[in-house]
């Protein structure tokens, strides 16, 4: 059976404090992620909380990839969704996992929208979509 994306839940522990705060790294990284995993950007946007933690989104023409910090303990929540069979998930894993200097992590990836009826190549848009 096939789906229309998979979708991995993330959590990154004993991550580099200053890399957890610092929204435009954090902005920077999360595009290079999209970007090397073979997705298409569309925007993106992340906010600082005070004292501290940083939420952001990088919307892609497959999904998106969000991250929440807890940089008072090290942790970082992430979800890297992408539909289609052209972006690997996983390129995006590895690459945060380093940025982020995380010592251990836990995943879990769900597929979503798992469909009978689906023939052929599994594409996230119409061929002819606008973006």
């Amino acid at each position: 059976m096939k789906a229309l994306g998979k979708h991995i839940l993330v959590e990154f522990y004993g991550c580099d404090k200053d890399v957890l705060n610092n929204s435009k790294l954090l902005d920077k990284e999360m595009q290079y992620a999209a970007e090397i995993s073979g997705a298409t950007i569309i925007n993106s946007t992340f906010h600082t909380f005070s004292p501290y933690g940083v939420s952001g989104v990088v919307v892609i023409a497959e999904s998106h990839l969000t991250i929440h910090t807890w940089p008072e303990y090290g942790y970082a929540a992430v979800d890297l969704f992408t539909c289609g069979d052209t972006v690997d998930p996983w390129i995006a894993f590895e690459h945060l996992k380093k940025i982020l200097k995380a010592t251990h992590t836990s995943t879990i990836e769900m597929k979503r929208g798992q469909l009978n009826d689906i023939k052929g190549e599994l594409r996230h848009k119409p061929e002819n979509a606008i973006i």
